[in-house]
């Protein structure tokens, strides 16, 4: 069973079953030409909120033999609606009207005619590669694609990912596509998460 707590937008609703720490384990099985990375790590990932219409979300991943660091990420999830007046932003700008606060009809609204709804997911990487994801959340299921992929110029080549999240038995299984140096858009890393108390 999920808790919603008490101060929680109501835009966040349909991402609730996020919230919290997981940590678990996962597989890396992707091919680039003539190289091959292969080899389990170790995942914590974590879903919070600090009372805006957002998930925070950080993760972080290390070979589980030898422990050496992969990337981290840092970002935010939330489902997509056209900014008003009553929002800040953009950067530092407050906002110019006063916000009512948003009801569970106003989320209900938002429902895509395919039943989910639309989310936008913001990412940085530890190598300062940075991802924009569009995708749905349809119930305890989020499929989502990069829009956008920003890389420094001296970050390896990464130009696309897909992302699948579900909850399944209490568990967060997740799977990720990338195409990446000068691969194709293909099967990359999974693992399975557990809720930490």
């Amino acid at each position: 069973m999920i808790e919603l707590p008490s101060d929680l937008a109501a835009d966040l609703v349909p991402l609730s079953w996020l919230l919290g720490v997981w940590e678990g384990t996962g597989v890396i099985d992707y091919h680039a030409g003539d190289r091959s990375f292969e080899g389990e790590f170790t995942h914590r990932v974590s879903f919070s909120h600090d009372g805006g219409d957002y998930l925070n979300y950080a993760a972080t991943a290390w070979m589980t033999e030898g422990g050496a660091p992969l990337v981290a990420e840092t970002g935010y999830w939330r489902l997509v609606r056209a900014a008003t007046d009553a929002d800040a932003g953009p950067a530092l700008l407050p906002a110019s009207a006063v916000a009512a606060a948003r009801t569970a009809d106003d989320v209900e609204a938002l429902r895509a005619p395919t039943g989910g709804f639309e989310i936008e997911v913001a990412l940085v990487h530890s190598d300062g590669v940075g991802e924009l994801y569009l995708g749905q959340v349809r119930g305890p299921r989020i499929d989502i694609a990069t829009d956008a992929v920003v890389r420094p110029a001296g970050a390896k080549v990464y130009t696309a990912a897909t992302r699948m999240y579900g909850l399944v038995d209490g568990h967060l299984l997740w799977a990720w596509d990338i195409a990446a140096l000068g691969g194709e858009l293909a099967s990359h890393a999974s693992a399975r998460l557990a809720r930490m108390p």
